[in-house]
């Protein structure tokens, strides 16, 4: 049985920055929960950010894979570079599913951690951007197959 990762919002746990979650409701998703495959992770709280605290986007014209090579930064909205816990985070998660032996994840979209298509521009104008988050960036630069919360049964025809 392949585990997943999975972040631990899409699973109910309120650690989004506002301290909300964005849990799916998708019967594989309660399927594979029911299993024991599914591992969840929020890189920013494991990294030992809080919640609630302010949003954070990588900087405009940027993507995680930029944060990863420190040519760009995570910032919040009071611009304090947030980029050092950011990629603990990614390592964390990294870590997490190389421990597990899961070549798989679930992130939530739009996340500075975690988009694996789409992010915030950088602007806090709630404008999203083609382009990964740290965690997503760091996973698939280590061949693990990342997708996003809409993608749940592209994930079934993986697994």
């Amino acid at each position: 049985m392949t585990p997943i990762l999975i972040s631990a919002c899409l699973l109910g746990h309120a650690v989004r920055y506002d301290h909300s979650h964005k849990q799916i409701h998708h019967p594989l998703i309660a399927q594979w929960h029911k299993e024991g495959r599914l591992i969840p992770i929020c890189p920013e709280v494991s990294a030992g950010l809080p919640t609630p605290r302010p949003p954070a986007e990588i900087q405009p014209g940027y993507t995680g894979t930029d944060v990863l090579k420190q040519v760009a930064l995570v910032q919040d909205t009071q611009l304090r570079d947030l980029s050092t816990a950011f990629i603990q985070g990614a390592e964390l998660a990294l870590k997490l599913a190389l421990q597990h032996h899961t070549h798989i994840a679930i992130l939530k979209e739009n996340s500075p951690s975690c988009g694996s298509q789409t992010i915030y521009d950088g602007h806090f104008s709630g404008q999203k951007v083609s382009g990964m988050g740290v965690t997503a960036a760091l996973l698939r630069q280590h061949q693990i197959h990342v997708f996003n919360e809409f993608q749940i049964d592209e994930v079934a025809t993986l697994l």
